[in-house]
């Protein structure tokens, strides 16, 4: 399965990557919207195959985990290269 990511909740006085919380998605096969915790997000993709993605076409980023040395792991989107903010952009809920 794969899903868009469409928008993000931060942690009170987060703005970094590591500060999302949950997120908010919608199915790239049958259109279904639902949300997910940070960490459910990274056990799916990580252990259950899951592809997540931001944008469509020229602004499609995919989703990747990261897991640092120390803290917990999280998301960020890696694009032509590059690690990208994608995820920071979108709006909040």
């Amino acid at each position: 399965m794969s899903i868009k990511i469409t928008k993000k909740r931060l942690s009170a006085g987060g703005s970094h990557h590591q500060h999302i919380t949950d997120l908010k998605w919608v199915s790239d096969s049958n259109g279904e919207t639902n949300q997910i915790t940070r960490a459910e997000l990274v056990d799916w993709i990580d252990n259950k195959g899951g592809v997540a993605h931001t944008g469509s076409g020229t602004t499609y980023a995919k989703v990747h985990t990261v897991h640092p040395a120390n803290g917990v792991a999280y998301v960020q989107t890696y694009a032509d290269g590059q690690w990208g903010n994608n995820l920071l952009s979108l709006p909040s809920f």
